[in-house]
């Protein structure tokens, strides 16, 4: 009998090799091209490029949307997972479908929302005119606009995880008198950890590349955009802006294979338990 796994060798090597010509053409070689043009001017060049105030003050608000941006995140998951696998109430696909959202529109789609909510023009504008409370270009904006990019990412992953461990442990906890504190902290969260983790991690590696709704809230002012704004800032400039703009992509691809490192140190430890050694 044929086996599913049993395809000619010709098709196995022509599928394999699809997949890592696929790798090579859209991952390995970008890559490559990255740090060849961050480092085309030399190490002076590359660091005079990365110590710069503009690229500084990039990556310092990049790290501090995302540290605001994870957390949040991260909260909102695990109370929307909750809420959709533990209750029964009307408008529970509706919710899900409306947590997607930001999945199946474009993020300059968001940044238009804001600015129309949160603009001079818009309807808290003159409000917040009076009070002298700035939002868009400026920090929370920003984060506004990457929080409503991420905040799928954890939720996503936990509604489907805990709909399919079910509810038998947090059912028997109950019965033997553990309170909702103690029932999440002491059976649920050591379920769901992994699940949690790999959306933080997720979540933080989209915050750090968002483009398209922070360049709606935060415009091109220089020292309020992160560093996605700022490679293009540079991309555009007349001055040494290309290997600026390289340089500057570099600390991004850093900041990405850290948290590809993270998450595959992540996926080790939960597989180290199950992995039988031979005697």
């Amino acid at each position: 009998m044929r086996r599913a796994t049993s395809d000619p060798k010709p098709m196995r090597y022509l599928l394999i090799g699809l997949v890592f010509a696929f790798i090579t053409v859209f991952l390995i070689f970008p890559v490559v091209v990255i740090m060849l043009e961050a480092l085309r001017n030399g190490l002076g060049f590359y660091w005079e490029s990365l110590s710069a105030t503009h690229s500084l003050t990039a990556i310092r608000l990049t790290l501090l949307v995302a540290l605001a941006v994870v957390p949040m995140n991260t909260l909102f998951g695990i109370s929307a997972a909750w809420a959709v696998t533990h209750f029964q109430f009307r408008g529970k696909a509706l919710l899900i479908s409306l947590i997607e959202i930001p999945l199946w529109v474009s993020p300059v789609v968001g940044g238009l929302v804001f600015a129309l909510i949160f603009g001079k023009l818009g309807w808290l504008g003159g409000w917040l005119e009076t009070h002298q409370i700035q939002i868009l270009f400026a920090y929370p904006g920003i984060v506004l606009g990457t929080a409503f990019v991420t905040f799928p990412f954890v939720a996503r992953g936990l509604i489907p995880l805990m709909q399919s461990q079910g509810s038998a442990e947090e059912e028997a906890a109950l019965t033997l008198g553990a309170n909702s504190w103690q029932l999440f902290w002491r059976v649920t969260f050591p379920k769901i950890k992994w699940g949690v983790l790999y959306g933080m991690i997720l979540c933080n590696a989209r915050a750090m590349g968002e483009f398209g709704a922070v360049s709606v809230v935060a415009g091109s002012i220089q020292d309020r955009i992160t560093i996605p704004l700022q490679i293009e800032q540079y991309y555009l400039g007349l001055d040494q802006g290309l290997p600026r703009a390289f340089a500057l992509a570099s600390i991004l691809l850093f900041l990405s294979l850290v948290t590809l490192a993270i998450k595959v140190g992540l996926e080790w430890r939960r597989l180290a338990p199950n992995i039988v050694r031979p005697h």
